[in-house]
């Protein structure tokens, strides 16, 4: 006769006790991530650091699942088309930690409801679209105010980029340098701070792996994997400060393909001169020649 299975939590975490401590996993049952956007890397996320033994989160997405998230997106398939992917993302984490604490946002994050949001949240985790910059910059600047940890992993083709943003040091404005320029150049300069090393060029195989215009970035499922596994990492880092944790201007840039891995340290973010020379550079390749500003006529 078959034995019942029941839940049981410290019997289905056990097998991370000796990568991590007791008083790590009791930290982390206890903490509480807000992870923006459960896309790509954002679901990816979710289920991670459930799977990692965090206890508690504020999640936040308004889409629907459809064909297009079926190479890379946790809980993208035939039978979740049309369904919300906070609904189904929250259904998952709870099949994995039925006795998880989730606050569930179905809205796009904005100045209405990102303090609610953020409430209680110790880290927050970047799982906003690439192309979503105001809400992005909206969330890490609160953050900043409320003294929460932000991390943020961009998955590039075959590898990820991460960078975690201490709210006493440097901010994610500050380095960069997003004010003033147009809704695509932010993106540029977003991308090329975060991976300045621009390790992906060497897995790219052909033209239109990133449309800015069109706001398509092409993705593998190997690079989103990549971004989770480095975000939960720096979340133990956090949580448990048994290691010393690597903040902005520091980044970290590792490419699966290639077999590389960059760390790397602008002092002044995009402001410095290297940065500047790349991101001309960058911006030319990704977004053509500036449109000339029209002359005006002097007046008399």
């Amino acid at each position: 006769m078959m034995q019942e299975m029941r839940y049981d939590r410290e019997a289905a975490f056990s097998r991370t006790l000796g990568w991590i401590t007791e008083a790590e996993r009791d930290t982390l049952r206890e903490t509480c991530v807000a992870i923006a956007g459960l896309g790509g890397v954002g679901g990816a996320h979710l289920m991670t650091l459930t799977r990692l033994g965090v206890g508690r989160f504020s999640i936040a997405d308004f889409d629907r699942f459809e064909v297009t998230n079926f190479n890379r997106q946790v809980g993208a398939r035939v039978t979740n088309l049309g369904r919300t992917k906070v609904e189904v993302l929250a259904e998952l984490a709870r099949d994995v930690a039925p006795d998880l604490d989730l606050r569930i946002f179905d809205a796009p994050i904005g100045a209405d409801n990102v303090d609610a949001f953020l409430e209680g949240a110790n880290v927050f985790v970047d799982g906003i679209d690439l192309f979503e910059m105001d809400a992005r910059r909206l969330v890490f600047q609160r953050c900043r105010e409320r003294a929460i940890p932000a991390i943020t992993a961009c998955p590039l083709g075959m590898g990820s980029a991460t960078m975690i943003f201490d709210p006493a040091g440097m901010s994610f404005e500050e380095y960069f340098q997003l004010e003033g320029h147009r809704p695509n150049e932010q993106i540029v300069r977003f991308l090329i701070g975060l991976a300045p090393a621009l390790l992906q060029r060497r897995s790219i195989v052909a033209d239109g792996a990133l449309d800015i215009s069109a706001q398509r970035a092409q993705s593998t499922p190997i690079g989103i994997q990549l971004a989770a596994g480095a975000v939960a990492t720096e979340v133990v880092k956090l949580v448990g400060g048994r290691s010393a944790v690597r903040y902005a201007p520091h980044a970290t840039h590792f490419d699966a393909f290639s077999g590389r891995l960059a760390r790397t340290y602008r002092r002044w973010g995009n402001r410095h001169p290297l940065q500047r020379l790349i991101l001309r550079f960058a911006s030319k390749q990704l977004l053509g020649p500036r449109p000339a500003t029209p002359n005006r006529a002097r007046s008399s």
